[in-house]
């Protein structure tokens, strides 16, 4: 008799009511999001989710028939559980699927005001063991979230005391220096203005470092960097996808992406590439590991690593040469509206008549070329379309379904 296999769920970050649209139509089962004061990510640009447009923000995704998740999951101060108390009642009024808090202050909150809320326990409680997942069964919790700091194995062990809780792990995306990003690094180097467990953190561990050892008074001697550079504290990006399989066997409720802060093309991106892994395994019993890996490398990184999940990391798990994430492709521009066989973009980097470039949709992936590009005000021809204009573009082939559509480089740069 064939195993029967439960379908994990994909949980994508929606930094914005935008990213959310196109985390769901992109394979997303379920978004998190997180408002102004209460999240751990400050969002610095696009349009932000408050409380005046949360509902919004929900409704769209319960339209697709997807689920959102709020995160309260500051650790909060007195003023911040004064907030909570007087956002509660439009926080209820939105109508979440569920509350993400790692605060036992929180806690109370959401169990005094908002008591028919499901909650999940955010990974920043570091959630290691069998008896802190009880622990929080015990409190009313659904879902756990489990720290990054697990093997395969101890998660296995985890599952199988605990199989009447949800368990939900992160598969991709940044990693912290910290436990599950309990630092105060940040706080400290930028003396309290920036506090990383308030939701801004100044990801001081991305920074570059020298080091001084100090063996008489007044004389310091450098240590030098090699030609890996100093980027010391500063963890490459985790990448399970071609792990799901293992995962998905132990029964895993949830698959996390990390982002908020990243891009449109990333959320997009990101979401297809694990879609079709777990749908290849669901349906096929097996996953295309180099197709996997080629399509994450295109994808903004700092390198690669498995995290925790098959050994302890060792240097070869930090990203010593560079803190910021280069995607092995550029996103060109997103699709906007058509007109006969024009169709009209926005450009995120520039690219010339008669460039090939690759086009992907939810459904999807070609490549295709240049033939005709037009300014969008004045109807002129003209030979590039620049960064953030507003153009016309003809293509040799042209997406089925143009919304949602995005455009980028073919082939791979920035391998790192």
């Amino acid at each position: 008799m064939k195993k029967e296999i439960k379908v994990p769920e994909l949980l994508l970050p929606a930094g914005s009511k935008e990213k959310l649209d196109y985390a769901i139509h992109y394979g997303a089962d379920a978004v998190y999001l997180g408002m102004v004061d209460f999240s751990l990510r400050a969002m610095r640009k696009g349009e932000l989710i408050t409380l005046d447009n949360l509902k919004e923000c929900i409704d769209l995704a319960h339209s697709s028939g997807k689920k959102v998740y709020l995160t309260l999951n500051i650790f909060a101060y007195d003023n911040d559980i004064k907030k909570m108390e007087e956002s509660a009642e439009k926080i209820k009024e939105a109508n979440p699927d569920a509350i993400l808090f790692s605060d036992f202050g929180v806690y109370n909150i959401i169990k005094k005001y908002m008591e028919n809320i499901p909650i999940h326990v955010s990974t920043q409680t570091n959630i290691l063991n069998s008896e802190a997942v009880k622990f929080w069964r015990d409190l009313g919790a659904q879902r756990v979230v489990l720290s990054r700091d697990l093997s395969l194995k101890q998660i296995e062990e985890i599952r199988n005391n605990v199989p009447d809780t949800e368990l939900e792990v992160f598969v991709h995306g940044a990693q912290c220096v910290s436990f599950s990003g309990r630092c105060l690094i940040s706080d400290y180097m930028t003396k309290g203005e920036r506090k990383a467990n308030h939701g801004n953190c100044s990801q001081s561990c991305r920074w570059s470092y020298k080091l001084l050892e100090e063996t008489r008074e007044g004389e310091y001697y450098d240590i030098n960097e090699n030609e890996r550079g100093t980027h010391i504290l500063s963890p490459k990006d985790l990448a399970l996808i071609n792990y799901l399989p293992d995962l998905i066997d132990l029964g895993i409720d949830s698959f996390k992406i990390e982002g908020r802060t990243k891009s449109l093309y990333y959320v997009s991106a990101v979401a297809k590439a694990y879609k079709k892994a777990i749908n290849d395994y669901i349906n096929y019993g097996q996953i295309n590991k180099e197709e996997n890996y080629n399509e994450i490398i295109k994808i903004g990184n700092r390198g690669y690593t498995t995290g925790f999940y098959l050994h302890k990391p060792d240097s070869e798990g930090y990203s010593y040469d560079i803190s910021k994430g280069l995607a092995g492709a550029d996103c060109l521009c997103v699709f906007t509206d058509k007109s006969d066989n024009k169709y009209k973009i926005l450009t995120k980097n520039k690219f010339l008549l008669n460039d090939e470039i690759e086009i992907i949709t939810p459904d999807e992936c070609f490549k295709t070329k240049v033939l005709k590009i037009y300014d969008a005000k004045t109807g002129e021809e003209k030979e590039l379309s620049n960064t953030n204009d507003e153009s016309y573009i003809e293509l040799s082939q042209a997406p089925k379904d143009y919304r949602y559509a995005l455009a980028r480089t073919i082939g791979v740069k920035n391998l790192r």
